[in-house]
């Protein structure tokens, strides 16, 4: 089939580049406004490229009314806050799409794009990798398989370290990016979701532009989380072996252990996608409806439960 690529020049782009080709599928198309997309020369060196979505446009139109051309499949990576945007560009021009995390920025921003993708009959897929991850399967099975009445105690901190140049870009515009807790934090809200239900009630202890924390209570689960894009906040030993990222999830005390295994999830999405198991909107919106109250809500300090990493850094 055909694929085309909207934001080649982004960071996660080669995964789904590598995803096409893996699932033996061909990129005939890319679009970015930035020029610096010489990765595809590693993958797809004689897709189109184009720097402004008009010419995109005009070419996903001509491929359909050609009929053995047309584009099958978008993948979309583009800033955050153009999701929407592009979504509707593509089902327009009769293809499905596959749109990294987050789906939108707002929920109600989902009950549009499903009307469209009614009318179009065009599916729109959304990457929720975390829930193909096979330690967190387990856990989940795990879970399933517990006590069903009872309520489980969760610390969950995602520190992966940024540089000067993520406040000079688009993801440090709250409006553009949905702001920390949307763009590091979406995928663990849907993976908590996804194993202890939904929201009932949240806190905010912290919210600034490096760092977030508060308080989640689930169906299931009462989650204390902090994520964070400083480099100071990762753990003494784990920066002192080197290491940029930290990921941990403690429930009842115990680690949930999934620091690797990320390396093929985004293959694993698009074979799920195309045999027709993809996750569909309505699967993202819980985890959309969390993220954007967590930016709706004031922070209330240290008070309460909040996660004791806060304990040991700078606030």
């Amino acid at each position: 089939m055909n694929f085309a690529l909207i934001g080649a020049a982004g960071y996660i782009a080669p995964r789904h580049m590598k995803a096409i080709r893996d699932t033996g599928h061909d990129l005939v198309a890319a679009l970015d406004k930035h020029d610096g997309v010489g990765v595809m020369d590693s993958f797809y060196p004689n897709a189109e490229f184009f720097l402004e979505s008009e010419r995109f446009d005009r070419y996903m139109d001509k491929q359909r009314r050609q009929g053995d051309n047309k584009i099958d499949y978008v993948s979309i990576c583009s800033p955050n806050y153009l999701h929407d945007a592009h979504i509707r560009l593509v089902l327009r021009n009769e293809a499905h799409a596959i749109c990294e995390k987050p789906l939108v920025l707002n929920p109600w921003n989902i009950d549009g794009l499903e009307e469209i993708s009614k009318e179009t009959g065009k599916s729109i897929n959304t990457i929720l990798q975390l829930r193909l991850h096979p330690s967190i399967i387990q856990f989940k099975e795990k879970i399933d398989n517990g006590p069903k009445d009872k309520i489980y105690n969760l610390d969950l901190v995602y520190i992966t370290s940024r540089g000067k140049w993520y406040f000079m870009s688009w993801k440090a515009d709250e409006s553009k990016s949905g702001g920390i807790v949307t763009n590091i934090g979406v995928h663990f809200f849907d993976m908590l979701t996804w194993i202890f239900g939904k929201q009932k009630q949240s806190t905010v202890h912290v919210m600034k532009r490096d760092k977030a924390a508060g308080l989640l209570v689930l169906e299931r689960a009462v989650v204390r989380w902090f994520l964070s894009i400083d480099m100071h906040d990762i753990p003494a030993k784990v920066a002192q072996s080197g290491k940029k990222t930290f990921r941990s999830i403690l429930c009842e005390g115990e680690e949930i252990e999934f620091s690797d295994g990320f390396t093929d999830l985004h293959t694993v999405s698009y074979q799920r996608i195309l045999e027709g198991n993809g996750f569909m909107p309505s699967e993202a919106r819980e985890s959309i409806v969390i993220v954007h109250d967590l930016r709706e809500k004031q922070p209330i300090g240290l008070s309460g439960d909040y996660h004791p990493h806060l304990k040991q850094i700078n606030i």
